[in-house]
């Protein structure tokens, strides 16, 4: 037997199993195993569809070569030959796809996440390019029916966002995001400028997966929490009460803000959210770094000052650095038609697991 049907056969008794495991009355008791079963069950599932697909092209094919060898009637041979011809071309593609399958799934992917954009070099500049930005993502989260609610935001003196984070709620939301992280830089000439010439500035973005309780345990006891009056835009409930909350990390010196609630209560479960998962993605950046020399993908390297594309204004065009792709759809890109680039990103991600196979 080929090593690929083992593997697929493998995954097949095991989806028998996980289905079995999900009528267990004990199992359905139990919530967060149930839950997690039933998730398996169901990615499970499309591959043991695939494996029948294959195993019966296999079997098909060790057929027509069995009946190659014993034939003589020169009328069935040559039906053996085409049918052996036809099942050995669709052969490369199926399994190439079953490939892809079997390549281990990053157990965030699934997760909510939360994305963080700050200005960085570039002065008004920077804080308007994070404007763009988020409505960038906003557009192309509506786009996906995704949820998202603002965390915490920080004028720009002139206009835009020094920063500004938001929660996303969704459909395997940090495994299309995640290659997002990292510098955004932006190429054009800038509002503020009169003699029209083009200025680099630039910006970056964090993506965390959103920690449940489960993923991470964070004892409050390691937390000061100070409340003070929220500014900017918010209506007139901001400045009137201490509604805002700045969450501080005593051991790591990780500090949350968070203001945009209209209570103190919601912003503390904001900011303890957003503590949980910075916290929670520095744990999982260690892990990686120590798995760094096994799996060391070039795609999502996680390395937040690691300039990943630039937006260039004058000539239309969005490069990432990564893959070195290049389009020239700006004007739709920044109204969120981004999917084309980040399948790019995660086909390319997906080849360099293959390799490391």
């Amino acid at each position: 037997m080929s090593d690929l049907l083992q593997k697929l056969e493998a995954i097949h008794f095991r989806f028998i199993e996980v289905g079995n495991l999900i009528t267990d009355p004990d199992i359905i008791a139990d919530m967060s195993r149930y839950v997690r079963l039933n998730k398996e069950y169901k990615d499970l599932e499309v591959i043991d569809q695939t494996f029948k697909k294959y195993n019966n092209l296999i079997s098909n094919l060790q057929n027509s070569k069995a009946l190659l060898e014993n034939e003589t009637d020169p009328e069935m041979r040559e039906m053996a030959k085409m049918e052996i011809e036809e099942l050995e071309s669709q052969r490369p593609s199926m399994e190439e796809e079953i490939k892809f399958m079997l390549i281990p799934k990053d157990p965030e992917d699934d997760k909510n996440a939360i994305i963080e954009l700050r200005a960085g070099t570039g002065g008004d500049e920077a804080c308007i390019f994070v404007e763009d930005v988020f409505r960038m993502y906003t557009m192309y989260f509506k786009e996906k029916s995704w949820k998202h609610e603002i965390i915490n935001s920080s004028e720009g003196t002139v206009k835009g966002y020094k920063e500004i984070s938001m929660s996303i709620e969704g459909e395997g939301i940090y495994g299309m995001l995640k290659f997002e992280s990292g510098v955004h830089r932006v190429q054009r000439v800038p509002e503020t400028e009169s003699q029209g010439r083009v200025h680099t500035s630039a910006i970056t973005v964090a993506v965390l997966p959103e920690a449940e309780d489960v993923d991470f345990e964070l004892d409050m006891t390691d937390v000061r929490r100070d409340t003070y009056r929220a500014s900017g835009a918010g209506g007139q409930h901001v400045n009137k009460t201490e509604s805002a909350i700045r969450l501080t990390h005593i051991p790591t010196g990780v500090v949350v803000e968070c203001q945009d609630g209209r209570s103190q209560h919601k912003n503390l479960e904001k900011a303890t959210s957003v503590l949980r998962s910075r916290l929670y993605q520095a744990e999982l950046d260690r892990v990686e770094s120590e798995r760094a020399e096994q799996r060391k993908t070039l795609v999502a390297s996680g390395d937040r000052s690691a300039k990943i594309r630039t937006y260039n204004y004058p000539q239309g065009r969005i490069t990432d650095h990564r893959i070195n792709k290049t389009m020239y759809n700006l004007s739709s890109f920044m109204n969120g038609d981004v999917q084309e680039m980040i399948d790019a990103l995660k086909m390319a991600e997906n080849a360099e697991k293959l390799k490391g196979e």
